[in-house]
């Protein structure tokens, strides 16, 4: 089962859409495989912190919706027996979140669980470099998030 922290220094987020993003994110796992114990990290800034994550990590000097860091990436299979395995850090941007919530004409709820399971898949492997990886990625969003019943017009 996959252990979901948070991570919100600012007090930016209402607690009242932690469990939701929390039981997606299982959702999300289990839907994916993930059948063993498993922790990942969800973490809500401002438009400053990301924009300095994203210009230190990936070089590019812009604020973005949601970056993830995956600790499996590129790594040997190492495990460390009775610990969960560790996928790695999702960060999220609110204010990009409720203005592409407004945007895209659905929830703010709706948004962070999109920008939630985006990096998550992002932990698991997916990537959107090219239109091929980006339709597989793009249409497994979809189906989970159909799936739980956080469809667009939510």
């Amino acid at each position: 089962m996959l252990t979901v922290d948070f991570i919100d220094d600012n007090a930016q987020i209402d607690t009242k859409h932690l469990p939701e993003i929390e039981r997606l994110l299982i959702f999300a796992a289990e839907q994916e495989g993930i059948d063993e114990e498993a922790e990942v990290a969800v973490s809500f800034v401002d438009e400053n912190e990301i924009q300095a994550i994203n210009k230190a990590y990936r070089n590019k000097d812009a604020v973005t919706d949601v970056i993830s860091f995956a600790l499996e990436e590129g790594e040997d299979d190492f495990e460390m027996p009775d610990e969960p395995r560790v996928l790695g850090d999702i960060i999220i941007c609110v204010k990009r979140a409720l203005e592409q919530a407004e945007e895209y004409g659905h929830s703010f709820e709706r948004e962070l669980g999109f920008l939630s399971l985006h990096g998550l898949l992002h932990l698991l492997g997916y990537d959107h470099m090219n239109e091929s990886d980006e339709a597989r990625m793009f249409g497994r969003q979809d189906e989970i998030l159909n799936a739980f019943g956080l469809r667009r017009d939510v």
